[in-house]
C-alpha cells in the first residue's frame, strides 16, 4: 500500500468518540463522502503541498465565471454575439456544475482525488488559454465549459481533500480555501478589466491572462499524484477496535431514506437552485447593468467584486448562527429581504446607489453556505446526509440554468433592465417561501 496522509495531531481518538464540534466535517462535504481520512502522522512537506494546492485551486474557481462577466460586452461584440447567445453563455456554468458535478466522487474513487484535482486544475488552463482565441461563438463555448468541467469537478472535491488530509482541522481548513475562493472570485471581478486596459485594451488578453494562476495551481498536485488511494472505506483503516468497526458496518449497510418522498428534501432543493439561479445572474450580468447605467467599465468591476467579496466574513458568521437555531427559515427570509431591496434599487437608481446595491446583493448571495448548512441539518445518518446533498444540488443547479438565459432573452427584446431587474427581485419571493420550508426543524428521515 502506498505511503498514506497523516493528520498533524499525533492524539489518536478513543473507538467511539466524536471530534469537537468545532472541527465536525462541513455540509458541503457530504457531497463526496466517501473517501475516509487517514489517520497519524504525515510528513509536513505533503502537507504543505496540499495546503498550498487547496488555496491556489480555491483562486481558481470562480475567475472563469466573473473575468467574463466584467468583460460580457467587449466579448459579445467580438463575437457578434446577440443578448441571447450571451444569456445561454451566463448559463453554461451552472449546466457545466450540475453535469459534471456528479461525476466527481466516482473519478475519486477510481483514481485518486489529487489526481483529479489536478486534471480539474489542467482542465480549467487549457480552458482558459482556448477560449479568448475561439474562432466562433461554439468554439468560445467549448471552450468555457471545458474549464468549467474542472472548476466542477475540484469544486466538488475540495470537502473531500480537506477532510482526508485535515481530519482534525476541517473547520480551519474549509475557512482557508473558502476565503481564497471569495478572493479569487473578487478580484477576479475587480482586476479584469484594469489588465485588460493595461495589456492594450484587448479583451482576449484580458480574459486570457488568468490560465497563468491555473497553470501554477497544477503545480502543488503533481508531486500528490502517486497517493492514488482509492478512498478506502473505514472498514479497512481509521477504525481502532472490532466493535467500533461492525457498528460501522452496520451504519453504512442500512437503507438510505427515498430523498423524493420529502418535502423538505423538495424544499431545499428549490431553495438552493433559487440562490444558485441570483448568483449567477449577479456574475453574468451585474456589470452590465452598472455600466448600461453609465457606470464605468472599471468601476463595475470593483462593484461586482465588492458583491463577492462579502461572501468572506458571512461564509463563517451564518453557518454558526443557523446551527444555533432550531428554525433557520428567518435567516432565509433575512437575505431574501436583502436581495429584494438591492434590485428594487438597481430598478429604481441603479448609478446613485451602486454601492449599497452592492453590499445588499452580496449579503443576499449568502444564501449558499445557509444552503449547505440546511442539508447537514435535514437528516440525522451519514447516508441521509449523502442523498440528500446529492439531491439538493443536482435538482438546485438543474433549476438555475434558464436564469441568466431568461435575463438576456429579456434584456435583448425589452430594449433595457426594466424587466429582468423585476424578475430577478420577483425570485427573491419564492426563495425565502421555499427557504423557510426547508429550516423547518424536522430530518427527511421522518418524512420518508
Amino acid at each position: 500500500m502506498p505511503d498514506e496522509p497523516k493528520t498533524l495531531d499525533p492524539a489518536a481518538r478513543p473507538a467511539g468518540t466524536t471530534a469537537p464540534a468545532a472541527t465536525a466535517t462541513p455540509p458541503g462535504a457530504a457531497v463526496a463522502a466517501g473517501d475516509s481520512p487517514a489517520p497519524g502522522r504525515a510528513h509536513r512537506w505533503t502537507l504543505g503541498l496540499v495546503i498550498v494546492g487547496l488555496v491556489l485551486s480555491a483562486l481558481n474557481l470562480r475567475p472563469a465565471i466573473t473575468s467574463l462577466g466584467a468583460l460580457l460586452e467587449e466579448v459579445s461584440e467580438g463575437l457578434h454575439m446577440s443578448g441571447s447567445v450571451a444569456g445561454v453563455l451566463t448559463s453554461v456554468p451552472p449546466l457545466c456544475f450540475a453535469v459534471f458535478g456528479i461525476t466527481a466522487p466516482r473519478l475519486a474513487r477510481r483514481f485518486g482525488p489529487a489526481a483529479v484535482v489536478c486534471a480539474g486544475m489542467a482542465a480549467i488552463f487549457a480552458g482558459l488559454v482556448l477560449r479568448p482565441f475561439a474562432p466562433g461563438t461554439a468554439g468560445f463555448l467549448a471552450a468555457s465549459a471545458l474549464a468549467l468541467m474542472g472548476i466542477a469537478v475540484s469544486n466538488v472535491l475540495m470537502p473531500v481533500i480537506v477532510k482526508r488530509y485535515f481530519p482534525d482541522r476541517v473547520g480551519t481548513m474549509t475557512g482557508l480555501y473558502s476565503m481564497a475562493l471569495a478572493l479569487g472570485t473578487s478580484v477576479a471581478a475587480a482586476a479584469t478589466v484594469p489588465m485588460t486596459d493595461a495589456l492594450g485594451g484587448d479583451w482576449r488578453l484580458g480574459l486570457g491572462i488568468w490560465a497563468v494562476l491555473a497553470a501554477l495551481a497544477v503545480l502543488p498536485w503533481i508531486p500528490l499524484l502517486r497517493d492514488r488511494d482509492r478512498g478506502a472505506g473505514v472498514r479497512d483503516r481509521g477504525v481502532p477496535d472490532r466493535g467500533a468497526r461492525d457498528r460501522t458496518e452496520k451504519a453504512t449497510a442500512a437503507p438510505a431514506p427515498r430523498i423524493t418522498r420529502s418535502r423538505t428534501a423538495w424544499a431545499l432543493g428549490c431553495f438552493f437552485g433559487l440562490q444558485a439561479t441570483g448568483a449567477y445572474i449577479t456574475m453574468g450580468w451585474m456589470p452590465q447593468i452598472f455600466r448600461d447605467a453609465g457606470v464605468p467599465a472599471s468601476t463595475a468591476g470593483v462593484l461586482l467584486a465588492v458583491t463577492m467579496v462579502m461572501g468572506v466574513p458571512l461564509a463563517f458568521v451564518i453557518p454558526r448562527l443557523a446551527t444555533r437555531m432550531k428554525n433557520q427559515g428567518p435567516i432565509a427570509v433575512a437575505l431574501g429581504l436583502c436581495g429584494l431591496t438591492g434590485y428594487t434599487g438597481l430598478f429604481l437608481a441603479p448609478a446613485s446607489g451602486a454601492w449599497v446595491w452592492a453590499v445588499l446583493l452580496g449579503i443576499s448571495n449568502c444564501s449558499f453556505p445557509l444552503a449547505l448548512t440546511m442539508i447537514g441539518m435535514r437528516s440525522r445518518t451519514g447516508a441521509g446526509v449523502v442523498r440528500l446533498s446529492a439531491f439538493a444540488q443536482s435538482v438546485g443547479y438543474l433549476i438555475s440554468i434558464p436564469g441568466p438565459l431568461l435575463v438576456g432573452v429579456l434584456y435583448q427584446h425589452s430594449g433595457g433592465w426594466g424587466l429582468p431587474i423585476a424578475l430577478m427581485g420577483g425570485l427573491m419571493v419564492p426563495q425565502m417561501i421555499v427557504g423557510t420550508l426547508a429550516g423547518r426543524d424536522r430530518t427527511v428521515e421522518d418524512e420518508c
